[in-house]
Protein backbone atom coordinates (compact mmCIF):
# COMPACT_ATOMS: atom_id res chain seq x y z
CA UNK A 1 0.00 0.00 0.00
CA UNK A 2 1.31 3.15 -0.85
CA UNK A 3 1.89 5.80 1.51
CA UNK A 4 -0.58 9.64 1.26
CA UNK A 5 2.55 11.27 0.22
CA UNK A 6 3.29 8.85 -2.91
CA UNK A 7 0.33 9.32 -4.04
CA UNK A 8 0.38 13.39 -3.93
CA UNK A 9 2.99 12.75 -5.90
CA UNK A 10 2.17 11.04 -8.23
CA UNK A 11 -1.10 13.17 -9.03
CA UNK A 12 1.16 16.03 -9.43
CA UNK A 13 3.54 14.39 -11.45
CA UNK A 14 0.74 12.79 -13.78
CA UNK A 15 -0.10 16.41 -14.20
CA UNK A 16 3.26 17.90 -14.84
CA UNK A 17 3.08 19.87 -12.14
CA UNK A 18 5.51 21.89 -10.42
CA UNK A 19 5.83 22.00 -6.31
CA UNK A 20 5.92 25.65 -6.62
CA UNK A 21 2.53 25.86 -8.07
CA UNK A 22 0.92 23.63 -5.46
CA UNK A 23 2.67 25.30 -2.91
CA UNK A 24 0.88 28.73 -4.05
CA UNK A 25 -2.50 26.92 -4.17
CA UNK A 26 -1.88 25.96 -0.48
CA UNK A 27 -0.47 29.07 0.37
CA UNK A 28 2.95 27.81 1.91
CA UNK A 29 6.44 27.56 0.39
CA UNK A 30 7.83 24.84 -2.03
CA UNK A 31 10.44 24.14 0.68
CA UNK A 32 7.24 23.28 2.97
CA UNK A 33 5.52 21.11 0.32
CA UNK A 34 8.85 18.96 -0.49
CA UNK A 35 8.87 18.03 3.00
CA UNK A 36 5.01 16.86 2.85
CA UNK A 37 5.68 14.72 -0.46
CA UNK A 38 8.94 13.07 1.06
CA UNK A 39 6.74 12.17 4.14
CA UNK A 40 8.79 14.19 6.44
CA UNK A 41 6.26 16.30 7.46
CA UNK A 42 2.50 15.68 7.57
CA UNK A 43 0.18 17.53 5.68
CA UNK A 44 -2.78 19.41 7.90
CA UNK A 45 -6.10 18.40 6.68
CA UNK A 46 -7.37 21.68 5.28
CA UNK A 47 -4.24 21.23 2.96
CA UNK A 48 -5.36 17.33 2.14
CA UNK A 49 -9.22 19.08 1.31
CA UNK A 50 -7.55 21.24 -0.86
CA UNK A 51 -5.73 19.25 -3.17
CA UNK A 52 -8.68 17.03 -2.48
CA UNK A 53 -10.88 19.30 -4.51
CA UNK A 54 -7.75 20.30 -6.99
CA UNK A 55 -7.41 16.77 -8.43
CA UNK A 56 -11.11 16.22 -7.98
CA UNK A 57 -10.29 12.71 -6.09
CA UNK A 58 -11.57 12.35 -2.38
CA UNK A 59 -9.24 11.45 0.38
CA UNK A 60 -9.78 7.64 0.42
CA UNK A 61 -8.08 7.61 -2.36
CA UNK A 62 -5.40 9.87 -1.42
CA UNK A 63 -4.97 8.12 2.34
CA UNK A 64 -4.93 4.70 0.05
CA UNK A 65 -8.41 3.18 1.40
CA UNK A 66 -9.82 2.51 -2.42
CA UNK A 67 -7.75 2.09 -5.99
Amino acid sequence: MKEYYEILRELREDRDIKQSEIAALLKTTQQVYSRYENGINEMPIRHLRTLCQYYHVSADYVLGLED
